[in-house]
């Protein structure tokens, strides 16, 4: 694999945050993630992915927004590549296949189906105030981070 494809990682989270807190986690998670040189592949929509999408751009960074519809315009003001798909939610595996690295930030079941599609094709999780599993698969196969901070510390280890 290439080192490009090794560097993108997707942020994932609720389009529509019951906490907005979370906004500020995902814009600094995506502004860290663009600061370290990776690509930011989100959802291209709201909430999480508007702010990690913000963050990224803001600091330089490319971001990729994988949409459920068919509009490209539909993407947040800080996508760079807009990708329509038309799949509706199905579009969750299109983030998650793109991505070495998921990072969760928050929780909806979109949020939640995604970090399923990731951990079933084995690639690492790391939560911010996200779901927690429990039970099988091995709770430890989604790494805990309780800030921006700590989940990038977890990002840049799991790309290294």
């Amino acid at each position: 694999m290439s080192a490009d494809r090794r560097r993108t990682v997707a942020v994932v989270g609720p389009a529509e945050p019951n906490d907005a807190q979370l906004l500020s986690i995902a814009y600094d998670v995506g502004a860290g993630l663009a600061a370290a040189g990776c690509v930011v592949v989100t959802g291209g929509l709201g909430g999480v992915m508007n702010a990690a999408s913000r963050g990224a751009r803001e600091a330089g960074g490319l971001v990729v927004g994988v949409l459920p519809g068919d509009d490209p315009a539909a993407a947040n003001e800080w996508v760079t590549v807009a990708i329509p798909t038309g799949l509706g939610e199905a579009r969750n595996a299109l983030v998650v296949r793109a991505a070495r690295v998921v990072v969760a930030i928050g929780g909806s079941w979109g949020t939640l189906s995604e970090v399923a599609l990731a951990r079933r094709r084995g690639l690492p999780v790391v939560a911010v105030r996200a779901w927690r599993v429990v039970g099988p698969p091995p709770a430890e196969d989604v790494i805990e981070a309780s800030d921006a901070a700590t989940a990038l510390a977890r990002v840049v280890t799991l790309l290294s």
